[in-house]
């Protein structure tokens, strides 16, 4: 089988080079960004490692030799998973590689909010040395952090918040308890929203479009902070912009937005109570080289009929 690279970004892909070769694996790499380019210039691909480019059910009907998807990464927003099924098409992704910085960059954002660091560092160079203006500040262990979504991240992020001291609930339809996780109270989604201090999300995209939305939003205390580092479109930004306006919310914290990127001057960076990264929750060196590798290594397992370590879909 020829493994065809569709589009990738980042400054090398030595790691996959090393993998493919060892495993005596045509491979190509591409750039491709649209339909069109997928169809023109990867007809004899029968795997693809992805990044961004659209894995549609027109460019899958179109590349009869295509037989499995790999993506960089967890996400398979830029695939049609349901088209993929019904043409017989393996789709995966990467689901752990980054799992431990993703619910760190949710803790660091949750301490900076809790404890205002980025409002009184800024505040402290520019204006004076005097901590009132950090006021009010609560200690951990009489606050509540709502974990929406207890998938490998969620929990990871919530053991990390407990032994923070602070007091644990968690969401999700999925979530099966067990004696690791027992300190997470599982509770219904109006509990997360209505009782929580923090809310931090960890769910998929699929499903839970605006999610928090005016009226979520409304119905959380008004000294709440909210946190998505899981994915843009779960929160109405437009909806969230309108609550940090009017003190709906204490604050917010967010490491993706829906339509990315996001470019100085948007409404929403005008707010003193809004922390915000650019999609590197899952960055690490040693992350970065896990996923690299991965993806190469699931690509050599089909190719040798071997089972996939993570189907995203099930094929018959």
């Amino acid at each position: 089988m020829k493994v065809i690279i569709t589009d990738c970004d980042h400054a090398n892909i030595d790691i996959e080079r090393k993998v493919l070769e060892e495993a005596g694996i045509e491979f190509e790499l591409k750039q491709c960004k649209t339909e069109e380019d997928l169809i023109e210039q990867c007809q004899d691909g029968n795997i693809f490692i992805n990044q961004y480019a659209p894995i549609t059910e027109k460019v899958m009907k179109a590349l009869p030799n295509l037989k499995m998807v790999v993506r960089y990464g967890v996400g398979v927003n830029n695939v049609d998973v349901k088209a993929a099924t019904k043409l017989g098409v393996q789709i995966c992704n990467v689901p752990d590689y980054g799992m431990n910085e993703v619910a760190d960059q949710a803790i660091a954002m949750m301490m900076a909010l809790v404890r205002k660091v980025v409002q009184m560092n800024e505040y402290t160079k520019t204006v004076k040395w005097d901590y009132i203006n950090s006021m009010p500040i609560r200690r951990n262990s009489t606050q509540i952090v709502g974990v929406v979504g207890l998938g490998r991240i969620g929990r990871n992020f919530a053991e990390k918040a407990h032994a923070l001291g602070f007091n644990v609930i968690g969401y999700d339809p999925y979530y099966k308890e067990s004696e690791e996780t027992k300190f997470i109270k599982k509770v219904e989604l109006d509990e997360i929203i209505e009782t929580s201090d923090i809310i931090s999300i960890h769910c998929p995209l699929d499903g839970n479009r605006d999610l928090f939305n005016k009226e979520t939003l409304k119905r959380m205390k008004k000294t709440a902070y909210l946190i998505n580092v899981s994915r843009g479109g779960i929160i109405n930004e437009k909806d969230l912009d309108e609550a940090l306006e009017n003190g709906e919310i204490a604050g917010a914290a967010l490491d993706c937005v829906e339509f990315e990127p996001m470019l100085p001057g948007a409404s929403l960076f005008r707010h003193k109570n809004l922390i915000v990264s650019p999609h590197m929750g899952w960055y690490s060196e040693e992350a970065a080289s896990e996923l690299k590798r991965k993806v190469a290594e699931e690509s050599v397992r089909f190719s040798r009929n071997e089972a996939v370590h993570y189907p995203v879909n099930e094929l018959d």
